[in-house]
């Protein structure tokens, strides 16, 4: 399973960033082979609107089968449910953390977005 986690560096060990759609860095990281890509979203960053729409578009473009964040809005969790990619939310401290927790069993789906647009 490949799983794109948002980060504010480009190492497993960087903080995992709370924001989906204004994330600096999604870390695409592959189960299997154990190994990770490292994608930046400076386009996104200082986007007027449409940040999340367009960050969603960009992880399934990835192939990414699920996505760990901090936050995902309503537009951006609904464009990620469509194409078939999991969200978990997570407070996290690190890219790493986060994916350890996934493999633990201690994060949970998220059935809904957990912040209102453009939080």
């Amino acid at each position: 399973m490949k799983v794109a986690v948002t980060a504010t560096g480009q190492t497993l060990d960087s903080p995992l960033d709370p924001r989906f759609g204004r994330a600096a860095y999604f870390i695409l990281y592959d189960q299997e082979s154990q190994t990770f890509e490292v994608t930046d979203n400076s386009p996104n960053l200082n986007a007027v609107q449409g940040a999340g729409i367009q960050a969603a578009e960009k992880i399934v473009k990835l192939g990414a089968d699920a996505l760990i964040s901090g936050h995902c809005g309503p537009k951006a969790f609904r464009v990620l449910a469509v194409a078939g990619i999991a969200v978990y939310n997570t407070e996290a401290g690190s890219v790493a953390e986060a994916l350890a927790e996934l493999k633990a069993g201690k994060l949970t789906q998220a059935a809904s977005a957990d912040v209102a647009g453009h939080w």
